[in-house]
């Protein structure tokens, strides 16, 4: 390990031109060095084409869904905390008289 981090920019060169690094632990094999295989250029816009099909009602509304997210409530009810009173509520009437 101290050998690979010593001379790392060597091995990197030599798993570029194509060999094989291991690099080990106390003996023991741990990591395979290798070069990244060269792309074959951009990919290919379209490659799908034909292949994936939308059904006719796949943006139809779907009821279900729609009740989920629209119908109750906007908000939840206030969740109390544990060991909290509720509070009372009050009136706009009552803090002015304060």
């Amino acid at each position: 390990m101290h050998e690979a981090k010593t001379h790392l920019s060597r091995l990197v060169e030599a798993a570029a031109a194509g060999e094989e690094i291991l690099i080990a632990r106390a003996g023991k094999p741990l990591v395979r060095l290798v070069a990244v295989a060269a792309s074959e250029g951009p990919r290919q816009l379209g490659a799908l084409a034909g292949r994936v099909v939308e059904r006719d009602d796949a943006w139809s509304p779907d009821p279900e869904l729609d009740a989920v997210f629209y119908d109750g409530e906007v908000e939840p009810p206030r969740a109390e905390r544990v060991g909290e009173s509720p509070r009372k509520s009050v009136s706009a009437r009552s803090r002015k008289k304060k």
